[in-house]
């Protein structure tokens, strides 16, 4: 059920207590206020969450901003997120109160989180003010594919634990936690989930988003560096906890000053970990981050196997010397291709096969921008030349290469900032 319409321009109070509201660990006594002992499973805070029943305005909104009556003792914190639901009839990305929304929309909801080391605050109400968007109803530009990492998993474990959505975690679970609020779906949905590959065996599972971290909470690493929360000097796809581990970055610390001892950009539960993926040990998985994209036919990672020919091919064998082969780059996907891809399949943990699908993409691509200089950056060279931003293939990544990649990102919806990384790399290749 959904409220009624609201007059443009005019201020509404969330509904946070109706049929089509959700509470987890909250009571409602004089007001919003931790019901109990629930901690965040990767942080030190206990947590209760409420998300209003959507609420549809009279016009287009861009952003939204809360006010709220409360009282909120030392150690305790109160977060308001919105997002808005697209055309197509799925949601965007939450967003901190007060920001721009992934897209402009009709149709509004919030999420109010309350934490708390010592005494809960206590939320009275929570008053919405909507700034008007486009008033044209259109789909939000989204990339053609959904974006996909290469990260590195871990086993989250925790049976008996509460997810930071208040899902209890059972023996052989099926979900994982990302290390952002921003893609956590509501307790019991799957509106934000992910597609995990091991690429060690081939197996994959699509699993919901149900939990935050590892490690971090604000890193929304899948989306372009300039959109994330925090840590947006990092390229994206890669996280923070990953550059900390292997580059030192921030200390080798997390936001919460801790350091961190491996690279995770996910947790598996134990059902997603042991049964969907066949893991035994924490390792590198890719990872689909499905509502980022849509299905669009010609997006996505396309398979390149002997026997074919074109620029796709010419970026495979521009990326295989970057990591070491000495391949004639030609654009035909010969014997010696062949080999050179098994040989790279092989030392990476793949299955070697000498088929470039997903889970070889993911392992041949690196990150360039610009000042790179190599071979990978004449594979995105050559590939820009022939979607026709005329650029010449030379490896150095400088002003020239950079003005047709951020062209380039733009006429594909992607976000622009001149570093191609996996999501322009698929675009690339994809299309």
């Amino acid at each position: 059920m959904r409220a009624s319409a609201t007059p443009a321009g005019i201020r509404w109070t969330a509904d946070l207590d109706g049929p089509s509201s959700d509470a987890v660990n909250v009571t409602r006594t004089g007001g919003l206020t931790i019901a109990g002992s629930q901690r965040v499973t990767h942080g030190p805070a206990r947590i209760a969450t409420v998300v209003s029943a959507p609420h549809t305005t009279a016009r287009l909104v861009a952003s939204v901003r809360a006010d709220v009556d409360a009282t909120v003792p030392s150690g305790a914190g109160i977060a308001v997120e919105l997002r808005g639901e697209r055309a197509g009839g799925t949601w965007t990305e939450w967003r901190d109160a007060g920001t721009a929304l992934p897209a402009a929309t009709a149709t509004v909801q919030a999420r109010v989180t309350l934490t708390a080391t010592g005494a809960s605050p206590v939320l009275r109400s929570l008053r919405l003010t909507a700034t008007p968007g486009p008033q044209a109803l259109t789909a939000a530009p989204r990339a053609l594919a959904a974006r996909t990492y290469r990260v590195y998993g871990t086993r989250e474990g925790l049976v008996g634990s509460s997810t930071a959505n208040g899902h209890v975690i059972t023996s052989r679970d099926h979900f994982v936690a990302l290390p952002s609020r921003r893609g956590l779906s509501p307790k019991g949905s799957s509106q934000y989930s992910v597609k995990v590959c091991n690429p060690s065996n081939g197996r994959c599972e699509t699993a919901p988003v149900w939990d935050v971290g590892p490690w971090n909470t604000k890193d929304d690493y899948w989306n372009p560096s300039s959109q994330r929360q925090m840590w947006q000097d990092l390229p994206q796809g890669k996280p923070e906890a990953q550059a900390a581990y292997q580059d030192g970055y921030n200390n080798r610390k997390d936001e919460f000053n801790r350091t961190v001892p491996n690279p995770a950009g996910i947790d598996l539960a134990d059902g997603t970990f042991y049964d969907g993926l066949g893991m035994n040990d924490n390792g590198w998985v890719n990872v689909t981050y499905l509502w980022t994209g849509d299905d669009t036919p010609g997006g996505g990672w396309p398979t390149v196997q002997q026997g074919a020919k074109g620029e796709d091919v010419k970026t495979v064998q521009y990326l295989l010397n970057h990591h070491g082969a000495n391949l004639t780059v030609d654009g035909d996907f010969g014997s010696g291709t062949g080999a050179a891809v098994r040989a790279f399949q092989s030392s990476h943990g793949l299955a070697s096969d000498g088929i470039v699908g997903p889970n070889t993409w993911g392992a041949l691509i690196v990150t360039v921008q610009k000042g790179s200089n190599n071979t990978a950056v004449r594979a995105v060279q050559s590939q820009l030349t022939a979607h026709g931003y005329n650029t010449g293939v030379d490896g150095d990544f400088g002003s020239g290469t950079d003005s047709s990649v951020r062209a380039f990102q733009s006429a594909a919806h992607l976000g622009v900032d001149g570093i191609v990384g996996p999501q322009t790399w698929q675009a690339l290749v994809g299309s």
